[in-house]
């Protein structure tokens, strides 16, 4: 017998004010690039007119990413600051996704087809009951 190990990239909102989980997508399977995700998953239409941040991997499309340095370039003053300010704001999110991954159905989750998704959004559902009482 084999042992299959399956991988899915989860996307998922979370407001950073209140970390209540706003939306989540299907789960892209296999590995793909977290930017080609974004921009089939439909979260977009969650956000229109809201500022909504990622880390380096969501480059051109639209979300407010961290600068970059460049070769032979250091980071501008003002460039660092937002970057500071930008990961404090990313703290609060990757919080909440490591909340979440204490419910024992992500940790160990072998689900297959919309199994993932219904499972993930079932957390997001206890959490946000979690963080309401």
């Amino acid at each position: 017998s084999r042992n299959y190990r399956f991988s899915a990239n989860v996307q998922v909102i979370i407001d950073a004010d209140t970390r209540l989980v706003v939306a989540t997508a299907r789960p892209a399977p296999g590995n793909r690039a977290d930017a080609q995700v974004w921009r089939s998953s439909g979260l977009a239409q969650h956000c229109e007119g809201v500022t909504v941040l990622g880390d380096g991997a969501y480059f051109n499309t639209g979300l407010v990413v961290p600068h970059r340095k460049r070769q032979r370039r250091p980071l501008l003053p003002g460039e660092e600051a937002d970057n500071a300010e930008h990961r404090r704001v990313r703290a609060r999110v990757e919080h909440t996704f490591a909340r979440m991954k204490n419910y024992k159905i992500l940790r160990d989750c072998r689900q297959r087809g919309n199994g993932l998704h219904h499972a993930v959004r079932a957390v997001a559902h206890m959490h946000n009951l979690a963080l309401a009482t």
